[in-house]
């Protein structure tokens, strides 16, 4: 039996982009940041960040593209997939991200006035996964 999952939680680099195919399918594409802190042997503070592309379909790239923002905490599962395409240019370009079918938002409303971060409740909301339709999609037809 083989398993590929990815589970990771982090902070969004930039606001999610959100595009339509013209399937009729939603996309939603973003970058989240992971982070560890350790000392070293010489007893000084280290940090080192990590970038992931996280990528949704349908409705919760739908719900990703509507209440996440830059700086977002955010929970993510998935699978990890490596793309691979020719650029305009020629040269022959390779992606890998995480194709995202679960995702809990960690950020509740903050008690300023004017947040358009939604509250959920006392805890963290989930979006459950939506059903996998597998289904070959086409580089031309990926809108970023």
């Amino acid at each position: 039996m083989d398993l590929n999952r990815a589970t990771i939680l982090g902070r969004l680099t930039r606001d999610p982009e959100m595009k339509s195919l013209p399937s009729g399918k939603t996309v939603t594409s973003f970058s989240l940041a992971t982070s560890r802190v350790w000392t070293d042997s010489a007893g000084a503070k280290q940090k080192q960040s990590e970038y992931h592309n996280i990528v949704m379909w349908g409705k919760l790239a739908e719900t990703a593209g509507q209440y996440l923002k830059k700086a977002s905490r955010l929970y993510v599962e998935g699978r990890i997939q490596t793309r691979e395409w020719e650029g305009k240019d020629g040269a022959k370009r390779t992606r890998t991200e995480i194709v995202a079918d679960n995702m809990i938002m960690l950020d509740g409303k903050s008690s300023g006035e004017g947040s358009e971060t939604p509250s959920f409740g006392k805890s963290a909301s989930t979006v459950a996964p939506q059903e996998v339709v597998e289904e070959e999609i086409k580089v031309e037809d990926i809108p970023f």
